[in-house]
């Protein structure tokens, strides 16, 4: 782990650096408190430069609202200059909030090694750091560590998520979500889970749920009637998060878990069923949670669909879960997706979709509201494609 060194009150300082989104280590420290306001706070916010709080708590938590407050309003300034077509008007939204998480990111707060914050007003995070990092450091392992106040700030909202889980109206159940897997908190693709019939060659299908995160298509699917559900992530985090909503859910006997890329490792395994929800637009992502909505050159997409028609059994269908928010926005089109599914050696056999239940889909506020009020989420049902 990366070390952080500075000097306080003439006093040379070393802590370990943490930084789920991969920001290298800083290479300068100045310390502020409750005295610092947010134009002094943005001032000093230089690259390779985080800014330590040894004030209260709480008035952490103010300076980094009335910095964000700041920076909106500088966006919105410049909005009436921007590009009004979509695709332009995203890219710039996106690099905006990019910046802004870059800027806020540079408040950072010291853990003690058992996630301790010895500050004013401070509470007790041990068990939500002990979710998201592992373990507190004991034995030899003394010291503290650096993390920006707003990674903290989702780490202490992630357990809370976790603690008390997400009703899924579709499974007449919670769903338990874990730091840095994908929350499933918009339910209507569940919804087209549910009416999608299961092939003719297979009533009671074998299943692949292709990046599973919480496990939640899992769980319903194998609830609809499936025989066997094979789940497969890359995230370990999910597979662990995965498996334990399958146990909770009395569906562990049903629903296998596995870490892999993609598909499952063992390349003579088939599914009358594959069923897979990938990132829906293509852009890097910028954290762990990111992974699930951002996805560079389409490539979680392409590897599905290339991979798709030697993973099924004769008869078998491929789930492919997608909004058409790319489209809209101009980064994919319905031509080059519709090729691209010939390309793979597949052919449309079905098609369900529905509008976007979600509170930014009515969000007038939002910058690209005029692109989800617009919002559609299919699920396609693929097939290998007949020998003409």
């Amino acid at each position: 782990m990366a070390q952080v060194r500075w000097a306080e009150d003439g006093v040379r300082q070393t802590a370990r650096w943490h930084s789920e989104n991969g920001t290298p280590a800083p290479a300068r420290v100045i310390v502020i408190d409750d005295a610092t306001g947010a134009n002094t706070a943005l001032r000093l916010a230089q690259p390779d430069t985080v800014l330590l709080w040894r004030g209260d708590f709480e008035n952490a938590k103010h300076l980094l609202k009335a910095m964000d407050r700041r920076l909106q309003k500088r966006e919105s300034r410049t909005a009436s200059a921007r590009d009004t077509e979509l695709g332009a008007l995203f890219h710039t939204h996106r690099a905006e909030r990019a910046a802004r998480a870059e800027l806020l990111g540079k408040i950072v707060i010291a853990l003690e090694s058992d996630y301790t914050i010895r500050l004013r007003r401070a509470p007790d995070v041990r068990d939500a750091c002990a979710h998201a990092y592992g373990p507190a450091l004991t034995g030899d392992s003394p010291g503290t560590t650096l993390v920006s106040l707003s990674e903290l700030i989702g780490v202490i909202g992630a357990y809370q998520w976790h603690r008390t889980g997400i009703h899924v109206e579709a499974l007449g159940a919670r769903i338990t979500p874990a730091y840095g897997v994908f929350t499933p908190t918009r339910d209507e693709y569940l919804d087209l889970v549910m009416e999608a019939p299961f092939p003719d060659s297979a009533p009671h299908p074998v299943v692949f749920d292709i990046g599973t995160g919480t496990g939640v298509l899992a769980a319903l699917i194998g609830r609809r009637g499936a025989r066997a559900v094979l789940a497969t992530d890359i995230n370990p985090r999910a597979v662990h998060c995965a498996a334990e909503n399958m146990r909770k859910l009395g569906v562990a006997e049903l629903v296998s878990v596995v870490e892999a890329d993609l598909w499952p490792t063992d390349p003579k395994l088939r599914a009358d069923v594959v069923v897979c929800n990938p990132p829906w637009l293509p852009g890097t992502p910028t954290s762990d949670l990111e992974l699930g909505i951002y996805d560079p050159a389409s490539e979680v997409l392409h590897r599905f669909l290339d991979g798709l028609a030697n993973r099924l059994t004769p008869g078998g269908e491929g789930w492919l879960i997608l909004s058409d928010l790319a489209e809209i926005l101009g980064l994919r089109s319905r031509e080059e997706f519709l090729s691209r599914i010939a390309e793979a050696g597949l052919e449309v056999v079905g098609t369900h979709e529905t509008a976007p239940r979600h509170s930014r889909a009515s969000d007038t506020s939002d910058p690209l509201h005029a692109a989800r009020s617009r919002e559609r989420t299919l699920l396609w049902r693929l097939a290998p494609r007949s020998p003409r």
